[in-house]
Formats: C-alpha cells, structure tokens, sequence
C-alpha cells in the first residue's frame, strides 16, 4: 500500500498540480491538508474520475483535510476528540481496507505563531488531545497511522538554518516537548526510522528564493503504532515536486507499508 501526505495549500487553487501529481504517481491513498474548502464545495468529480473514494473536513477559505483512497473507507470520523467547542478542520480519520485493515489519521496542527499568544495556547491544547488521541490508538493495538502537516521542527537538523526558527512556534522547546511525548508513548517516526542525518525538508517558503537555496524544513510527518512499523517497508520525500508548476510549499511524504 503506497500512502502519501500532502498539504496541497488549497484544492482550488493548486488542482491541476494535484491532479497531475495522482496520474504520474498514482497512490494508493493520499491524505491531504489545507484544502481551504467546504465539504459541499469541493471538487469531488474529477478525484471519483480517477477512482477515489474521497471524504472530506473542511471548512471556507482555510484548514481542511481530506482522504483520497482507491481502497475502501470504512469508520469515517471527523474532528479530533477532547473539544467540542473546537470549530477548526483540522482532522479526519478512516479505516482503510486493503490486505490489512489500517487505521489512518490526517491531520493539520495548528500553527502556533504568534508565540507566545492564544494561537500558540491553542497549539499546545490541540497537541494535549493529540496525545490522548495516540494513547487510544496504541490501546486497540492494531495498524494506525497519524500522518500530515504537524507544524513541528522536531530537531535542529530538520531545518536549514535552525538559528532562524530558534524563537518560532514550530521549533520552541515546548512543541517539540509536546511532539516527543507522542512519539515516546511508543510511536515510529516513519521517515527518521528510515534516513538519517540533515538535509531533509518538505517545507520551502515562497518567499526569499527559499526552494533555490534549498532554505527548508521538515515538518510533515508519519507517526507509525507498532503494529504499522511492522509493515513498513520505505518511507521517503519527494522533494522534487517543489519546483514543479504552481507548486504548494509542501511536497509529498511517501509512506510503503506490506499491507
């Protein structure tokens, strides 16, 4: 099963570059964010044509998260638990059923900044239910998957020039606090498990020629439970994209699970 994330930075605006993307590279699944789209508005027709079954969470003009899957979706649950006052679209989560039965999470973490603030609070909180979202799927002790846009510099060597994010929401020791208690509960980080070392980013701002001095970050990530690391046979960036026509500022992670 090939599975990719993807923060596409609007459906509307970038679906001829996603839709390019799905004919060359065909996943299995792909698990989209910022779709900047309402359920009701988004362009199902040509997604269906080329044989998704596809379901959204969005929301007008921002957020938004999508499954795209040539497999079968059963279970489908929207909105991450532990506030129901919470309005933002930034999570959806389907049973994917291929030879294995594979639980999969796409999500869209807040972005925090500016730090400190409310919007920074907000981050911590949703990483808080975060957390207990991932005791839950370590419980049921069966493949899962939590992939997206996790809007964390987990260390210096994701990002280019570290000193530039040290006072940012994505890399401030509190998130990266928060991001590591979830993988110590037991969790894989796919790509890290898989290559090491600096120099590796799914992120290029538009801005300051970032995408030609390779200026990045990563910050797209796949957190595996057991039961999925089992299955796992590569994991890997495609970078390449970025310089691509009307890219998005993200670029594919690649997830190969025997499943």
């Amino acid at each position: 099963m090939q599975i990719a994330t993807f923060n596409i930075n609007g459906v509307k605006a970038r679906i001829e570059t996603v839709l390019k993307w799905l004919d060359e590279a065909g996943p299995d699944v792909a698990l989209l964010q910022e779709i900047k789209s309402e359920d009701a508005a988004f362009p199902r027709e040509p997604f269906e044509e080329r044989g998704y079954n596809l379901e959204t969470h969005g929301q007008k003009g921002f957020n938004g998260v999508a499954i795209l899957s040539k497999l079968p979706l059963e279970d489908v649950t929207r909105g991450l638990p532990g506030d129901d006052d919470d309005d933002q679209a930034r999570w959806i989560e389907a049973t994917v059923m291929g030879a294995r039965a594979v639980r999969l999470c796409c999500l869209y973490l807040p972005n925090g900044n500016p730090a400190p603030g409310p919007k920074y609070d907000y981050k911590l909180a949703w990483m808080q239910r975060l957390e207990q979202r991932a005791r839950d799927l370590l419980e049921a002790e069966e493949p899962a998957i939590m992939a997206g846009d996790y809007n964390v510099i987990p260390q210096d060597e994701d990002a280019a020039r570290p000193a530039a994010w040290a006072e940012d929401a994505l890399a401030l020791p509190r998130t990266r606090a928060a991001f590591r208690r979830i993988v110590n509960l037991g969790f894989t980080e796919a790509f890290r498990a898989r290559i090491q070392g600096p120099g590796h980013y799914s992120f290029w701002d538009y801005q300051r020629g970032a995408w030609d001095r390779n200026d990045g970050i990563r910050i797209d990530h796949m957190l595996l439970t057991p039961q999925a690391a089992d299955l796992m046979t590569d994991c890997r960036i495609e970078a390449a994209l970025r310089g691509g026509n009307k890219p998005s500022d993200h670029v594919p992670v690649w997830l190969t699970l025997d499943a």
